[in-house]
C-alpha cells in the first residue's frame, strides 16, 4: 500500500469515527426517546396541535380584551390601497406617502396614483440593473460569491424606500385611472418567474460573449438587445405606460377643474408641489442591534436603478429613532415605516403586540432569542413596508402605541390600519424613513460620516412585500 493510499484510508478511519460520535446512534435515540414521557396533558397538546393551527392555540386569552384605539397624535388620512397578491407593499407605501400630499393639493378626497405605473420602470430598471452587474463582473468566475449572488436574485417585485424616491423622481407619476392594474400586477409571482428566468438566460450569454472576446462595446449593445425582449415581455404584463396623458381631478364624480395635458413628470411635480428632494431631503433611520448604532451603512447593490442610490441609513438607538418621527407625525406628515409585520400579528384585529400569543406555553418551551440575535440568525427582518401615521404619547411624552396605514385592503385588520404597541415596535421595527427637519443637529452631523459599505447578502438586503 502506498503512503497516499495509507493516509486516504486514515482520513476515512477518521471520519467514520467523527460520524459515529456526532450522528444520532442508537444509544443518543434511545437517550431522546427516554426524555418523552407522555402525560394525559402531553396527549391532549398533541390532538390539538395535530388538528388546529398552532396560532389559533397559542391566542394568550388574558390579552384579548378590547383594544385602545385612540391616539394623541394622528394624521388624517382617506381611503385604503390594496396590493393583492403582489410583493409591492413598498411602492404602495410610498405612493401613499405623496398621496396625501397630492390629495391636498387637488382639493379632492378620493385619488390614488397608479402603482403599476412605476411598476413597470422598476422592474425595467432592476432588469438592466442585473444585466448590467454580469457585464461589471464577467472576469469573475461563476462561482465568486458576487457572481453567484446575481443570478440568485436577478430580481424581485420586493423594493425599499430608495427605489421610490429614484423611480418617481426619474419616471414621474400617473393617476391610477391612467394605467389601471391588471391580473398580473395584482398576483405577481407567476410572471416574475418568467422574466427572471430569461435574465439568467441572458446573463449567461453575456458572459459567453465575454468569454468570447467580445468587447465592452459590444455587450452594451447586446444588452440593449436583450432590454428590447424584457420590455416587451413588461407591456404583455402591465402595460404600455403614458409619455403623456389628459385628465382632470374629479369631486364625487364631477370634474373640479379643466382637463390638461401632462408628462409624469409634470404630473408628479405639479401634484406633489414643493422643492423636497425625495432622497437628498429624506434619511432612512434604521434600528439594526447587530451592528454599533450611531454609524452610517450602504448596502452594495440595494437599489432599483443601475444608476440610481443604494441603501443607505443611519442606525441607531430604538429610542434616539422614535423622537423624529414623533416630531414628524407632530407636523401632520406620515412616513414610510417597515417591519416584520408577521411576528405576532393578531390579524383578526389588526394589532401587533408581543403578547398576543404563547407559543412557549403551548409548545413546552421557550424562544428566548433577543432583536440582535434574530436578525443574526435571519430568525427576523424588515419584511413589510407601511405608512407611519399616528402615535400615542403618555403625560411624559413617551409613546405607548403606534398606528400605520395598510396596503392589504380596507378588509383587512382594523378597516386597513394596524396598531401596534410600543413594546412590539421596539422588537420588530426595523426603518423608518423622515425629513431631515425633523432630525436633530446630533443626527444630521451623524450623517455627514463616510458609510460603511456591506455586500448585498447582508442580513438587512431584505426588500419589503
Amino acid at each position: 500500500m502506498t503512503k497516499k493510499s495509507v493516509f486516504c484510508a486514515l482520513l476515512l478511519a477518521a471520519s467514520g469515527i467523527c460520524q459515529a460520535q456526532t450522528g444520532i446512534t442508537p444509544d443518543v435515540l434511545n437517550t431522546l426517546q427516554g426524555s418523552y414521557n407522555a402525560t394525559p396533558t402531553d396527549k391532549a397538546l398533541h390532538n390539538a396541535i395535530s388538528n388546529v393551527s398552532i396560532q389559533k392555540l397559542a391566542v394568550n386569552m388574558e390579552n384579548t380584551q378590547a383594544k385602545d384605539t385612540y391616539f394623541s397624535v394622528e394624521v388624517k388620512n382617506t381611503g385604503i390601497s390594496d396590493q393583492k397578491s403582489s410583493g409591492r407593499c413598498w411602492l404602495f407605501t410610498g405612493t401613499n406617502v405623496l398621496r396625501n400630499r397630492a390629495m391636498k393639493n387637488l382639493g379632492v378626497k378620493d385619488f390614488f396614483f397608479s402603482q403599476v405605473y412605476l411598476f413597470f420602470y422598476d422592474q425595467l430598471e432592476k432588469s438592466n440593473l442585473f444585466l448590467q452587474g454580469v457585464i461589471d463582473t464577467r472576469q469573475k468566475d461563476l462561482d465568486d460569491q458576487m457572481v453567484r449572488w446575481l443570478f440568485q436574485h436577478p430580481l424581485s417585485d420586493g423594493g425599499t424606500y430608495t427605489g421610490v424616491a429614484d423611480l418617481v423622481t426619474k419616471y414621474g407619476l400617473v393617476p391610477q385611472d391612467v394605467m389601471p392594474e391588471t391580473f398580473v400586477s395584482n398576483s405577481t409571482s407567476e410572471f416574475c418567474g418568467h422574466l427572471k428566468r430569461k435574465l439568467r438566460e441572458f446573463g449567461i450569454q453575456l458572459r459567453e460573449k465575454s468569454a468570447a472576446g467580445a468587447n465592452e462595446k459590444a455587450l452594451q449593445a447586446m444588452k440593449v438587445e436583450q432590454l428590447k425582449t424584457v420590455y416587451r415581455m413588461l407591456v404583455m404584463a402591465y402595460g404600455q405606460p403614458p409619455k403623456e396623458f389628459t385628465w382632470a381631478p374629479k369631486k364625487d364624480g364631477k370634474m373640479i377643474s379643466e382637463a390638461k395635458t401632462y408628462t409624469p413628470q409634470q404630473f408628479y411635480k405639479e401634484v406633489c408641489s414643493g422643492s423636497e428632494d425625495l432622497n437628498a431631503d429624506y434619511v432612512m433611520l434604521m434600528n439594526d442591534p447587530s451592528r454599533p448604532y450611531n454609524k452610517v451603512y450602504e448596502i452594495d447593490y440595494d437599489r432599483h436603478l443601475y444608476d440610481g442610490h443604494n441603501w443607505l441609513y443611519l442606525n441607531l438607538d430604538i429610542e434616539d429613532l422614535k423622537a423624529p418621527a414623533i416630531a414628524s407625525l407632530k407636523d401632520s406628515c406620515q412616513m414610510y415605516f417597515s417591519c416584520d409585520v408577521g411576528k405576532f400579528l393578531d390579524r383578526s384585529v389588526g394589532y401587533l403586540d408581543v403578547k398576543n400569543y404563547s407559543y412557549g406555553d403551548l409548545l413546552g418551551t421557550t424562544f428566548g432569542m433577543n432583536k440582535k440575535q434574530r436578525i443574526q440568525t435571519f430568525d427576523s427582518g424588515s419584511t413589510h413596508a407601511m405608512t407611519l401615521m399616528a402615535v400615542d404619547l403618555d403625560e411624559n411624552g413617551k409613546a405607548r402605541k403606534w398606528k400605520v396605514e395598510n396596503s392589504w385592503g380596507s378588509d383587512s385588520g382594523m378597516r386597513g390600519y394596524l396598531v401596534m404597541t410600543d413594546e412590539w415596535f421596539n422588537e420588530y421595527m426595523f426603518r423608518v424613513v423622515v425629513n431631515r427637519k425633523y432630525c436633530s443637529q446630533q443626527l444630521l452631523d451623524l450623517l455627514k460620516q463616510k458609510p460603511v459599505r456591506l455586500p448585498a447578502w447582508d442580513p438587512m438586503f431584505q426588500n419589503e412585500e
